[in-house]
């Protein structure tokens, strides 16, 4: 037996079928979740490596070109950017969505500890990686001075009242401090 046969023979029972395929299509459609930031976990790692006193193009030649080698050599890195600053150079990687996080990061481990002999061998410090989610962006960005106090002591009431306060709002996932200055000492032997 024809299947079209059935149809053309019932056209009252085929035009109440089409009618329900639409409604139900039609009530799928308006209950499918839609987001503007859905929640996908890239497979996204940020280097990060200080170099105190350094300037930014010193920064870019010495730090963040050899790692920028070594990673893009990388099999599944997607995209890869960087950010160099007086002291510190941000390294982010992108790599596809096929690709395991744990994986990536075993890369990653293994990609700087190539570039190390690249490196400055004064450097204080390898370069640091974790883990990112960019749609975990922040929604509050402060500023913070003051006429009257010096800047350490703005740091730690920032650090110790205005952090803790923050982190304590339900909701904040994470609270960071930059800028700043924080005492240190440099020791160098000269033999």
């Amino acid at each position: 037996m024809n299947p079209s046969r059935l149809f053309i023979l019932r056209p009252v029972a085929t035009s109440l079928l089409m009618v329900a395929i639409f409604l139900s299509g039609l009530i799928a459609y308006r209950q499918l979740a839609l987001s503007a930031l859905p929640e996908v976990d890239y497979p996204t790692i940020q280097v990060v490596t200080f170099y105190p006193g350094a300037s930014p193009d010193v920064m870019t030649s010495s730090i963040a070109a050899p790692l920028e080698r070594q990673f893009g050599q990388m099999p599944g890195l997607k995209q890869m950017s960087s950010t160099n600053s007086g002291g510190a150079t941000v390294i982010t990687l992108q790599f596809n969505l096929e690709l395991s996080l744990d994986v990536a990061e075993q890369e990653v481990q293994a990609a700087i500890n190539a570039a190390a002999n690249l490196l400055p061998p004064d450097l204080p410090a390898p370069p640091v990686y974790s883990k990112v989610n960019p749609a975990d962006t922040p929604i509050l960005t402060l500023g913070i001075t003051s006429a009257t106090l010096p800047l350490p002591q703005v740091q730690s009431m920032v650090d110790t009242r205005l952090a803790q306060k923050i982190s304590q709002v339900t909701g904040v996932g994470l609270v960071t401090l930059n800028g700043g200055q924080r005492p240190a000492v440099r020791v160098q032997v000269n033999p």
